[in-house]
Formats: C-alpha cells, structure tokens, sequence
C-alpha cells in the first residue's frame, strides 16, 4: 500500500493547486500541490457498471447533485467559492466514476430526507451520522469515516466541564436534525437549534450560548491554535459514530457507492485524498 501511495503522490504533487488553505489540522501543505482531478486520474479504477432506475435517471440528467452544508473539512468553500473537503473530493471522484459531472447544493439539514425524496438532490455525503432514523429513511452506503459528538466550550472553562454531569449547567447549540441534537438530547443538555455547525461555533463566540455539540472531525479543524476559533476547544466525547453517504431508498447507487469505495481503498486514492485534508485517522480500512 505505501509504494501505491508513493506512486500516486508522485503524479500528484507536480499538479497545479486545486484546494485551498484549510486549517490546523486539514491545512494543505503549502510546499506541494494537490489535485482532486490528477489524484484521480493517476490510480486505476475499473469501470462503473450499473443498472437502475436512479442510475438512469441521474445519469440523463447528467450531473449527481450532492446535499451538504458547510462543514470543514468535509466540505467548505475555498478562497474561490468552489466546494472542497475530503466528501467534496471524493464525491467529485465518484460521479467522474459515473461518467457523469457533480454539483453541490446546500441544504437545510433538518430536511435532508425532503431534499432528497423531492429530487432537489441526488444523495446527502456532508459526514452524515448513520443513525437508526437515517437508515430507515435513505439507501446508506458502507461507513467511510469514524466520528463522535463532542462538547465545545471556551478553552478558560475546559477544566470545568470535563464531564457530561457539569456540562448539564450549560446552555447549547446544536445543528437543527444533526447528530448533535440528538446527543445533547439524550444527555440532557438545554440546546438551542440553529441552522449548522459552523453557526453553533458562532453562538459561543457572541455569548448567545455557552458550549455547542459538533462533530469531532470538524472541531479537530475548526477550534483551537491557528484557528478562527482560538479561545474554544473540545473537551467530552459524547459517542462514537460512523459516516455514510445516503441516496434514495431503493437506489442502486448505494452499492455502486460501496463497489467504489472499496476499489479507492484498495488502490490507494482515498487514503491521498484523505490525508489532503487530515482525516486519515478516522478512515475505516
């Protein structure tokens, strides 16, 4: 595996840049290049063969439309306004798999399901929690990534609430139908639901809410040193989750999803994409 990702690394970082600065622990290294579109080309995939009602009605659209929000360092905008993130990129990949273009919509999360039974999307890949209500509403894939739910308060306070018992003092904002919600629910913490994660972290900053819930991957590149978030970190992890990508119940492309997971796995890609963006700890091998 490390001579696959040797090799692909090799074409990659003489690429032009495709992906801008991130931070802390997602921040592209400013000493090579990075192409989503170059990482792709340089591994061998075999052809996407596939049949379905969804499939073919994708596909005579052209284009895989993909709900997410802003999510760093899933998917977030760079200096350009382009969409980027290790679900962006890989999803950016699988359509070019499908022989067909991406586009990204941001979507409310609380109607994700509505989204996407209404086809104003195709599928939902923005580190989406595998819950039981998500299971039971969408066509999921194979987990991708390893998660939690943690607890972000102001770095002054981390050694006071270092426990589910003193973080219930606590006034939180959590993403409307997020993982998030449901935690802080289940803990019984006072929350607030707000439009996305980005926004609880804004909530805290304001003095609207003291502490917020967010996904352990975002607030490992979100909050902390060399952050717009310098003041805050995380302290309690509430859970242990995993990622999937969720398409129409019934759809085909959730096995289609999986076949080219595990090809990007074998051949290498998404470790290299995942390491792009800091997360190659929490892929599952």
């Amino acid at each position: 595996m490390k001579k696959i990702l040797a090799v692909i690394m090799a074409v990659v970082l003489v690429t032009v840049c495709f992906a801008a600065c991130g931070t802390k622990n997602n921040e592209v290294n400013k000493e090579t290049t990075y192409s989503i579109a170059d990482a792709y080309a340089a591994v061998k995939f075999e052809p996407a063969e596939i049949s379905g009602d969804d499939y073919d009605y994708i596909k005579s659209n052209g284009k895989l439309i993909v709900g997410i929000t802003d999510f760093e360092p899933m998917d977030y905008k760079d200096e350009n306004g382009n969409w980027i993130g290790f679900d962006a990129d890989m999803a950016y990949a699988f359509a070019k798999w499908l022989g067909i273009d991406v586009e990204f919509v941001e979507i409310d999360w609380d109607n994700k399901v509505l989204e996407l039974d209404g086809k104003s999307i195709d599928c939902v890949w923005n580190g989406m929690t595998l819950t039981d209500e998500v299971k039971s509403a969408m066509e999921c894939s194979n987990a991708y990534c390893n998660n939690a739910q943690v607890v972000i308060v102001k770095a002054a306070d981390a050694d006071k609430y270092n426990t589910v018992e003193a973080c219930k003092e606590l006034t939180f904002a959590v993403e409307a139908g997020s993982a998030g919600e449901e935690i802080a629910t289940e803990n019984g913490f006072k929350a607030t639901a707000v439009k996305d994660q980005a926004t609880t972290l804004m909530e805290i900053k304001s003095g609207t809410c003291d502490a917020a819930v967010i996904d352990k991957l975002m607030a490992a590149a979100m909050v902390g040193e060399g952050t717009n978030y310098a003041d805050l970190t995380y302290t309690v992890d509430l859970n242990s989750e995993e990622y999937g990508v969720g398409f129409r119940k019934g759809s085909e492309l959730a096995d289609a999803f999986n076949n080219f997971l595990k090809q990007a796995t074998d051949n290498g890609f998404i470790e290299v994409v995942a390491e792009q963006y800091g997360v190659q700890a929490s892929l599952i091998k």
